[in-house]
């Protein structure tokens, strides 16, 4: 009999669904030597905006194993409400492997048959979600937990909840068309899309981001951002375009940035803020998360983005 994770907790701003992994990180040089730590691309989001002062949750299924207590100590830690994750003792929490070289970051996943990829519909907590502000969802989630996302995105539009979507491209997890088609799918249903520069391209055959942008705004949503690595982003907002410049940081490790820019840029919105101010601020947030090693570890917290903002 499947079970919940916790005791609720007050109603989050922002929820975020997908699937949550143990993450085993080998840094370069490091022949043998593992780091564990976590990840998940939406998982890291919701992270990520708690260390920035909101209040966030996360629904999605662990298995009943030490990878899954792991990311639910974890998630207490951070303040990350998981008073709505499925606990089944059927199927394991999923895993990945990170390596890195000359070519940067490698990733290898052993993920089939987890938890989370059971995750229905009918087992999505409707009046949580029905009381934040914000649905949180990835291109990653859709693969994973597609009924279940689905489910989720025709829920938040009938309630009026602001849906964000981060396109996270996997060719790993399914083909291109399908993925395409999908992404699209989810994307026409947001109202805030991240994406990047490189995903995009392989998905719309364009590699302008004010091209992206406009592919994307055609689809109906409002913001878009399109992040553009090291150079930093291009938002549209409102009406207004607008490129804000990357930050000149020591990085070693790229993995999960573009989850820390979403979630430190839902944590700005729902605290008011307009949407080139929150993306200035995830930028920094996005270039400090590449100064160490592992996805969750580096995510700055507000001082340090602050500061960083100060010293540009």
């Amino acid at each position: 009999m499947p079970r919940m994770a916790d005791t609720p907790a007050a109603a989050p701003a922002i929820i975020a669904l997908g699937e949550p992994l143990f993450e085993f990180n080998r840094r370069a040089g490091d022949e043998g030597l593992w780091l564990e730590g976590h990840g998940g691309d939406t998982s890291n989001a919701a992270i990520a905006a708690s260390r920035q002062g909101a209040r966030a949750a996360y629904v999605t299924a662990l298995g009943d194993d030490m990878f899954g207590r792991s990311i639910l100590d974890l998630w207490r830690r951070e303040g990350v409400d998981a008073s709505r994750v499925k606990i089944d003792a059927e199927a394991p929490t999923g895993l990945y492997f990170v390596t890195h070289g000359d070519q940067g970051h490698e990733f290898t996943y052993r993920r089939a048959g987890s938890a989370a990829s059971r995750l229905g519909p009918g087992d999505l907590p409707e009046t949580v979600l029905g009381s934040a502000s914000v649905l949180h969802v990835s291109g990653i989630s859709q693969a994973v937990m597609g009924p279940a996302v689905e489910h989720a995105l025709a829920l938040a539009r009938r309630q009026h909840i602001v849906v964000s979507y981060d396109t996270n491209l996997r060719l790993k997890l399914w083909p291109l068309e399908r993925a395409r088609a999908a992404i699209h799918s989810g994307v026409a249903q947001a109202d805030i899309v991240f994406t990047s520069i490189d995903e995009a391209e392989t998905l719309t055959g364009r590699n302008d981001p004010t091209l992206i942008a406009d592919f994307y705004l055609g689809l109906g949503p409002r913001i878009i951002l399109v992040k553009l690595g090291a150079q930093g982003v291009f938002v549209v907002a409102d009406g207004q375009a607008r490129r804000i410049a990357g930050h000149t940081v020591k990085a070693v490790d790229a993995t999960g940035a573009g989850d820390v820019f979403a979630g430190a840029f839902l944590a700005e919105r729902t605290a008011g803020r307009d949407a080139f101010s929150a993306a200035a601020y995830a930028n920094a947030a996005a270039a400090l998360s590449t100064t160490d090693y592992g996805a969750v570890a580096p995510i700055p917290r507000r001082p340090a983005v602050d500061a960083l903002l100060r010293a540009s």
